[in-house]
């Protein structure tokens, strides 16, 4: 087992002003302040700008799963009639609609008022329309929209040419359902939207997400690599949940510049490193070890995953209508992880930018397109090992097995063309 570096000053504060956020807000809840639980892929913009707190629901599953307790919520939903094995990422919070667990992780999840989410599939849109049934939930859909043309480069036109990359039909869709998200949430909770305020929310995501852009980069180009990925998904992921406010920016600088004194003293995450490899997927949140295993056989360290690198090229725009710029932050961000050519052209180039040696692809049963984002990476010369596994769900899940063939793919196929 390889050894446990100490945390990242970065993580550390992230995940202990997490603690205390949550904390609050189950405090502010039993109050009787609105409350939404909403999807990662939703324009949490509109919630920051009106000062109506959120948690994400799929950062919820993943807090249930590094607690082992994942299993309890499935069950839960078994037990109500549901089915335990679809969408498990999207279920796990909507086992707390019927019946929290015994002693909860970090006390529980409260009972949203509203729940936001895109219709991407049709267990999606159940899961929501579920969550509407229950009392004194509404739900707010957003439309799923695809685009004929696709631009191959589309993190270079993204940040100011997103009108080109994108199309106005497409935007002009998601700016009429983000009006239309505002209106209801101001007659479903009282509060104000100002644009005023909008402004600032979102020049605040682009300075944190320039941050986060800086050190992607930084981290590319550094040999060893300074940080593996478990080492920097707190230091990401909760400031991104943050997004539009001061702290959450200078989160993101904060990171970025631990990260600038780790290369500058030449620290390494594995001294040994021969092989960079890189995760594609959603994080295996119940074996964190998994990053670290096979450094001290391989010198194998994982220098990349998609919350960095998503954080520093799907997020920033800039323009002057700051809705119709949220609506192209979020018209497309399904594409840009899973959809080809938008997903497969974005791993590769990724791949090459951090000069990694092999793929570990993370393919669970909803996979969406994922045997193009391994065709595309094999023909460019990159082995991939696709992990047949879900990211929250352990019961299909073996540890040793998994493990033993990594490590025959590391070295019959990866170590092998690394000494070519």
């Amino acid at each position: 087992m390889a050894r446990r570096n100490k945390l990242l000053t970065s993580s550390e504060e992230a995940t202990r002003h997490q603690r205390e956020w949550f904390a609050g807000l189950r405090e502010a809840v039993a109050g009787g302040e609105p409350f939404a639980l909403v999807n990662a892929d939703a324009p949490q913009e509109i919630f920051r700008t009106m000062g109506i707190p959120y948690v994400v629901n799929q950062w919820w599953a993943s807090v249930v799963a590094a607690k082992q307790r994942t299993g309890e919520y499935l069950r839960t939903l078994r037990e109500h009639g549901y089915p335990d094995y679809s969408e498990q990422y999207s279920a796990t919070s909507l086992a707390s609609a019927f019946a929290e667990v015994p002693d909860p992780p970090w006390g529980g999840l409260p009972r949203p008022t509203i729940v936001l989410g895109e219709t991407t599939g049709d267990a999606s849109r159940k899961l929501f329309d579920i969550w509407e049934e229950q009392d004194g939930v509404a739900y707010y859909p957003l439309e799923s929209a695809a685009a004929d043309t696709v631009p191959v480069n589309w993190w270079d036109l993204m940040p100011g040419q997103w009108e080109a990359a994108l199309g106005a039909p497409r935007l002009d869709l998601m700016v009429s359902e983000l009006e239309g998200l505002v209106r209801f949430l101001e007659t479903t909770t009282g509060r104000v939207f100002r644009e005023s305020r909008f402004r600032e929310v979102m020049a605040l995501v682009n300075e944190q997400e320039e941050w986060n852009r800086r050190t992607r980069d930084l981290i590319a180009r550094t040999r060893p690599v300074p940080l593996r990925v478990d080492d920097s998904i707190s230091s990401v992921m909760i400031p991104q949940w943050h997004r539009g406010t001061v702290w959450a920016r200078d989160a993101a600088k904060r990171f970025h510049d631990e990260v600038a004194e780790r290369v500058a003293a030449g620290e390494a995450a594995c001294p040994g490193e021969r092989l960079r490899l890189m995760w594609i997927g959603r994080g295996l949140w119940y074996d964190m070890d998994f990053y670290r295993h096979f450094e001290e056989r391989h010198g194998a360290v994982f220098v990349w995953s998609m919350y960095l690198a998503i954080a520093a090229d799907g997020y920033i725009r800039y323009g002057d209508d700051p809705m119709r710029a949220l609506a192209a932050r979020f018209a497309a961000f399904s594409d840009q992880l899973y959809r080809p050519p938008w997903s497969t052209e974005w791993y590769l180039k990724e791949a090459r930018l951090h000069q990694v040696d092999g793929v570990v692809h993370l393919v669970g049963e909803d996979a969406r397109s994922g045997w193009f984002i391994t065709e595309t990476l094999e023909r460019a010369g990159i082995p991939v090992f696709e992990l047949r596994a879900d990211n929250v769900d352990q019961r299909t899940y073996d540890l040793i097995a998994v493990r033993d063939e990594i490590d025959r793919w590391l070295t019959t196929r990866v170590s092998a063309r690394a000494s070519t």
